[in-house]
């Protein structure tokens, strides 16, 4: 089968033998695979220790080809599935350590990484797999992360009592990510105030639903005009987002970091007396649940959120989707489409 992969740094896209699934495990024929930022990360080596070898993709929509002995009771051959827990423990977790039962199994003591859906065939621990209504197309691939890690941001707002009509930010709301927060906050009740940067991407994030879209410069003098905002949702990799991020934030105020920016950005710093006298919230929030992911698919069949692709291509011009990608030459996502030849 064909597929991409690093090899010491280097992307090579090549024929590799066909994967056979293990224990518990479905083996899918990939028909689509999405390209997340945290790809590109890997592909450029920006994480310092994150080693420069090994499979690449983490999003991706298929068809159930084969199962592993147990796997049937999850899934069947012939379904159509999208892989739902991204790529930071979706390759496995345990299911009874204290992270598994208190509802974060990407935190579980024995979580391994999905990576590999830039290929034509990935084994897959089915119990991660959702099945898909006709209505949802390949082209929403890209639920698979960066809308289910979107969807678990804007969940976090909840669990800190941060409730549908209060005033939110997204930052970096034309991005990958960012442009499903828009939708979602929106679909939640929220009143969503959008930041990026440029005016074709401001209407952008208008035509999504955003109640407000801020250039990034403007965005203290505006919203500390409007008195701040209730939670900040951060998905810029760049520092400059975070500041903004905790800076736009109202007394009491809840920021939830979501991007992981390469190691050269340096590190986020919060001042202790802006921090006291802010009284702030600051937390992570990484991927989602599987049953997340059931309820973003759900949203996703109603309409109320839709993956914006700005490009599709093949597998062999991954790397030059990951220059565009870096450039910013797009908008939304990026989707791989010829998987299923």
């Amino acid at each position: 089968m064909l597929a991409a992969r690093m090899d010491d740094g280097t992307l090579r896209i090549g024929e590799v033998d066909t994967p056979s699934p293990g224990p518990d495990q479905a083996l899918v024929r990939l028909t689509a695979a999405g390209v997340c930022h945290s790809d590109l990360h890997l592909a450029r080596g920006d994480w310092l220790g994150v080693p420069g070898t090994g499979p690449l993709g983490h999003e991706g929509i298929g068809i159930v080809e084969a199962l592993g002995p147990g796997a049937e009771r999850w899934v069947s051959p012939g379904d159509r599935v999208i892989l739902g827990l991204g790529g930071a423990g979706g390759a496995y977790w345990c299911g009874a350590c204290e992270y598994c039962l208190g509802g974060e199994p990407r935190l579980c003591d024995h979580a391994q990484a999905l990576m590999g859906t830039f290929a034509e065939y990935l084994p897959v621990h089915a119990p991660a797999l959702v099945k898909l209504p006709d209505g949802i197309g390949d082209h929403e691939a890209p639920l698979a992360c960066g809308g289910l890690t979107a969807y678990g941001a804007v969940k976090k707002l909840i669990d800190h009592h941060v409730m549908p009509g209060r005033r939110v930010a997204i930052i970096g709301a034309a991005g990958g990510l960012g442009h499903y927060a828009v939708q979602i906050a929106s679909a939640f009740g929220y009143e969503v105030v959008g930041v990026d940067v440029g005016a074709d991407r401001l209407d952008f994030v208008k035509s999504l639903g955003a109640d407000l879209a801020v250039e990034a410069a403007d965005a203290p003098a505006t919203i500390g005009g409007l008195g701040g905002v209730d939670a900040s949702i951060v998905f810029s990799a760049k520092m400059a987002g975070f500041d903004l991020g905790f800076n736009v934030l109202r007394k009491g105020g809840l920021f939830v970091a979501v991007a992981l920016p390469a190691t050269s950005e340096g590190s986020f710093s919060v001042n202790p007396f802006a921090f006291f006298a802010k009284g702030a919230t600051l937390i992570y929030s990484a991927v989602g649940t599987v049953a997340d992911m059931r309820d973003l698919v759900r949203l996703a069949a109603a309409g109320k959120v839709r993956t914006h692709v700005g490009r599709t291509g093949t597998l062999t011009e991954l790397d030059a989707i990951f220059d565009e990608l870096e450039t910013t030459a797009y908008v939304g996502r990026a989707v791989i489409t010829d998987l299923g030849r």
